[in-house]
């Protein structure tokens, strides 16, 4: 098997490089939907961010898999007969800890996607049949491909996509030699052109591991939830799931950057990838449960933490973070190290 292309060879998309490795620290954003033509590296940046990861782990799911391939299956004869549960797992259960990857996943059936984000969401999938049930941790790194060309996802199912990113043509001369150069390059001889990036590669999983370990003493300052629901409000997002996101990838891109309080710049950098599937087109009217209240609810500012010093290191749950609103501003790439990432203006 050919060795994969590695994260730290990718050039330019900072921003889609920035939104998978968000996710990498903090799994519970909810995973990366990447819209796009075919031919745009999307399958080769999945691969590569789950090289990353400790286990290395990489799941590709077919847009023909039935539920049962997804989930799992259980034995009911040993069941019933045996008093044992037979479990045979799917492709939930190879993806804990690792990348699953969905290409086209607008193409899949919604009952099916709607399926595979509840778990993605949980980090637990529950198998039931003929009342019984089986249970197994599936907590992975989500990344959905689309081309809009080839039809849209539902509203409904866009929204619980953490971020969103679109990858985009490079219309720099250089950028694009610099890149046809290095895929053929690999292609001549993957080994040593992986050799050639291997310092490089390690930097980042040894940056990636330690801001894995950061992020539970990452705090988030009361101002932050402010900035967060005001600007989920000026894009007229509906509900407070982008808030949520922006304050979870602000927390993880802090970690990133080895700070253990978040600010407004991380807010900005994430904030357009949380918001950019949940803007509401604009003169389009708000739905009726997005109607602010008359006295008190969501219509109001969102309070502050109880305690904003306050941080996730004894929740159950890695990369836990309590209920209430978040805020960030215009897409920003990480720092990745290597120079490949340059902050905007």
């Amino acid at each position: 098997m050919t060795p994969g292309y590695p994260f730290s060879a990718v050039i330019g998309q900072d921003h889609v490089k920035t939104a998978l490795l968000l996710n990498a620290i903090d799994p519970g954003i909810g995973g990366v939907l990447i819209e796009g033509p075919r031919g745009m590296a999307k399958t080769t940046l999945a691969r590569a961010l789950a090289e990353l990861l400790p286990q290395g782990r990489f799941v590709d799911l077919p847009l023909g898999a039935s539920e049962e391939r997804l989930i799992g299956t259980l034995d009911l004869d040993q069941a019933l007969g045996q008093g044992k549960i037979r479990f045979s797992p799917g492709l939930l259960a190879q993806a804990h800890g690792g990348v699953l990857y969905v290409d086209e996943v607008n193409l899949l059936p919604d009952h099916l996607v709607d399926l595979l984000l509840d778990v993605a969401a949980s980090g637990v999938n529950v198998v039931e049949r003929d009342g019984i049930s089986h249970r197994h941790p599936a907590r992975f790194i989500l990344i959905g491909t689309m081309n809009p060309d080839e039809g849209e996802l539902r509203p409904q199912l866009l929204d619980r996509f953490g971020l969103s990113v679109a990858l985009e043509d490079s219309l720099d001369v250089d950028e694009r030699i610099a890149i046809t150069q290095a895929r053929l390059d690999y292609e001549l001889d993957p080994e040593a052109f992986r050799q050639r990036h291997h310092q490089r590669q390690q930097g980042l999983k040894e940056r990636l591991l330690n801001a894995r370990r950061r992020l539970p003493q990452v705090q988030l300052p009361a101002e932050l939830y402010r900035h967060a629901a005001q600007r989920a409000l000026e894009a007229q997002v509906e509900g407070l799931r982008a808030d949520l996101v922006m304050l979870r990838a602000a927390r993880a891109h802090a970690a990133w950057e080895g700070r253990e309080v978040a600010g407004p710049d991380d807010l900005d950098t994430v904030a357009e990838a949380a918001l950019r599937h949940r803007r509401r087109p604009s003169g389009s009217p708000p739905s009726q449960s997005a109607a602010p209240p008359q006295h008190g609810g969501h219509g109001e500012d969102p309070p502050p933490p109880q305690d904003p010093g306050r941080t996730a290191a004894h929740s159950d749950d890695w990369g836990a973070l309590p209920p209430q609103p978040v805020a960030i501003g215009p897409s920003e790439p990480l720092d990745l190290g290597d120079g490949a990432a340059k902050k905007k203006a």
